[in-house]
């Protein structure tokens, strides 16, 4: 009977002990992508499947190189964006288009694979979780814009979108990486 005790306090002990490190491994996901935890699990339905998803994201990541923009680099995405920004009022779905091709760029020479938008945005999501439902949104309105479906002020909402990431992605994350490039 002693024996039997033992034995229910342990399997006590280890499913307390592993749910309480799933638990953590949860929240650290959620810490980490942020509102992209939240639309992975509804994308694909399933909190396992998701952190799974995170989990390998995570890991494609790691094996990246990326680097900040040296100054020069920033400078010239920078006034690339202000041309972009200025061809707008004018050329508005031309602007969108750019900026698109931009955000490319710029994650290239960071050194993000930028094989498919897809995968783009799920790279992206591991360093800038905060902006990156920001670029899937301008995204789509830059897709709605090819099929002639999107009106002006979805247009300058791309370019709002657009310019979250952009920002992020050309901000020096510290003073001493800054001239990595030059």
């Amino acid at each position: 009977m002693g024996w039997a005790i033992v034995a229910v306090v342990i399997v006590v002990v280890v499913v307390a002990g592993a749910l309480s490190l799933r638990t953590r491994r949860t929240r650290q996901l959620q810490s980490r992508f942020g509102p992209e935890y939240g639309r992975t699990v509804e994308q694909l339905g399933d909190h396992n499947a998701a952190e799974q998803e995170l989990r390998e994201r995570a890991k494609r990541r790691e094996k990246l190189t990326i680097t900040p923009l040296g100054s020069r680099e920033r400078q010239v995405f920078s006034s690339r964006w202000d041309a972009t920004q200025a061809r707008f009022v004018d050329e508005p779905a031309t602007a969108v288009e750019d900026a698109d091709r931009l955000i490319a760029d710029v994650m290239r020479v960071r050194g993000y694979p930028v094989e498919t938008f897809e995968q783009q945005a799920a790279d992206v999501s591991v360093d800038h979780p905060d902006v990156v439902s920001e670029y899937r949104a301008g995204h789509a309105i830059a897709e709605a814009s090819d099929r002639q479906q999107a009106s002006t002020e979805d247009l300058r909402q791309a370019m709002v979108h657009y310019r979250a990431l952009f920002e992020s992605l050309v901000t020096p994350t510290n003073e001493s990486a800054e001239d990595v490039h030059e």
